[in-house]
């Protein structure tokens, strides 16, 4: 059998079940975390779990040593470096969202008009504000010393967290649709030496955060109330609110956006990361579950099947046969002697003797395991109608008498027994031997008990009631010396 087929043909449904269910699981926590830095630490553990594979497979002692090492933390690495994140998506999802159901992302639209006005009306009364749109990435990690707020975006609440006496009003506010989720909130400071001087700690975070994601940040100056708009290395001053609708329109996508369907782009994402995860667990399982066959042997006793009721199975040539095996090495190491049956099929049997040969028709075993060989490949069968018949017994002397010494008499206790084995066999046999008695150490008269030798044909036995030995007595007498001339 080729490797091809020793893959394919090897697949149980199990394993199908296996791969599909660990695809979806994989999908789930694409759709659930995308966008996200868990998601990149995900790519990052599967890279290093397929340099492990590679140098394994090329024999890199030391690299596969040390990636093992790494893939054995990688559990926790995600869980602590990784915990803000995985917290944050298990509190706003439920258990039905998470297991179901793909998302769509920005499906709450932003209200664009209410925040537009509120920020020219920010400008027009000195009141500075900083306010961020994120992207596709997630900013939770370039971001410091939020307070959640999660308050319905209107133009009274922009205007009232960036007013002069409100605590949080210095920091940078975080719109999401339409909620204003975070107040107060520290953004990273830019180091570009390009940057206008009248630009003042506003600019400079807002220039921060575009250089190091994809969100946009709109600051409005507190000294001359002048609005820019900060994206990527990029600075848009804007001096008409059509402009600034345009812009956060364009930034969100909103204008293609549909609110019951995806976009054929979005749509052509979640398929292709579905076809990569099941893709993905494809190649793992075939790594861990097809990548290393093992061989087993294992000692199978034969049943017989399909025996007429007239027919009794008098002799086998063997009584089991050495199976070997070959599979990966996990399903080997689960693979009991009892799950593999060696079955003869005796519906087609003659009387007489039988030669069947063993094949993989006559083998079961689980799926996935591949049959290499067997031995022996054939085995005889003696079937037979029974019959029973009394034949006489006979000693079977071997030896020599001393001869000075005379038989007289033997007699058998019983003389006659009764056999019962196949017609074409017990219609031949007209008697029976006892095991072997030396004549050489019988010097007196005497009796002993000797056994019927049954071995000579092993098709036979003795009837029920019959003993396996009989007793022998004997009368010995000297011979007379002749008479000698005097």
């Amino acid at each position: 059998m080729s490797s091809f087929d020793l893959f394919y043909f090897g697949i149980r449904w199990q394993d199908i079940v296996d791969i599909l269910l660990n695809s979806y699981f994989l999908f789930r926590f694409y759709v659930l975390f995308r966008g996200t830095i868990v998601l990149r630490g995900l790519i990052g553990i599967v890279l290093l779990w397929f340099i492990q594979r590679l140098a394994v497979f090329t024999g890199l002692i030391l690299t596969s040593w040390a990636t093992q090492g790494l893939m054995a933390v990688a559990a926790l690495i995600i869980i602590v470096i990784f915990r803000n994140e995985i917290r944050g998506i298990i509190q706003t999802k439920d258990l039905k969202s998470m297991l179901w159901g793909i998302p769509q992302r920005s499906q709450t639209l932003t209200p664009v008009e209410n925040l537009v006005e509120a920020v020219f009306e920010m400008s027009q009364k000195y009141i500075g504000g900083l306010i961020v749109l994120p992207g596709e990435k997630d900013i939770r990690q370039l971001i410091q010393n939020g307070i959640t707020w999660q308050g319905k975006l209107s133009k009274e609440m922009i205007i009232s967290i960036f007013w002069h006496d409100n605590p949080v009003h210095d920091g940078a506010a975080v719109i999401q649709g339409d909620r204003v989720t975070d107040v107060g909130v520290i953004l990273p400071l830019s180091h570009r030496n390009d940057i206008p001087s009248y630009y003042g700690t506003r600019h400079r975070s807002a220039l921060g955060l575009a250089e190091n994601s994809d969100a946009m940040v709109i600051v409005v100056s507190e000294e001359s109330g002048r609005i820019i708009v900060a994206k990527n290395n990029n600075i848009t001053p804007v001096h008409r609110k059509s402009l600034l609708v345009d812009i956060i329109q364009k930034h969100l996508n909103i204008k293609s956006q549909k609110n019951d369907e995806y976009s054929i782009r979005e749509k052509l994402k979640i398929a292709i990361a579905a076809l990569i995860s099941l893709l993905l667990v494809a190649g793992v399982w075939g790594s861990f579950s097809k990548g290393i066959y093992t061989l087993v042997t294992l000692d199978v006793p034969i049943e017989y099947m399909n025996r007429e009721s007239a027919m009794v199975l008098f002799d086998t040539s063997v009584n089991s046969v050495k199976v070997h095996l070959s599979g990966s090495g996990a399903l080997i190491k689960s693979i009991r002697p009892d799950q593999v049956s060696v079955r003869i099929d005796l519906s087609q049997a003659k009387p007489g003797k039988n030669t069947f040969p063993i094949t993989e028709n006559n083998i079961s075993t689980s799926p996935g395991v591949i049959l290499r060989k067997v031995e022996p490949d054939e085995v005889d069968v003696c079937l037979g109608s029974p019959i029973t018949k009394k034949v006489p017994v006979q000693v079977n002397w071997t030896g020599s008498l001393d001869p000075n010494l005379l038989m007289t008499e033997v007699t058998l206790t019983p003389d006659i027994v009764q056999i019962i084995g196949p017609s074409w066999v017990v219609n031949e046999l007209t008697t029976i031997y006892t095991e072997k008695i030396n004549l050489d150490t019988i010097k007196n008269s005497g009796s002993l008990t000797a056994p019927l030798n049954l071995d000579s044909n092993k098709h036979i036995k003795l009837a029920s009631g019959n003993k396996d030995s009989v007793t022998v007595n004997y009368i010995i007498h000297k011979k007379e010396e002749p008479d000698t001339l005097q």
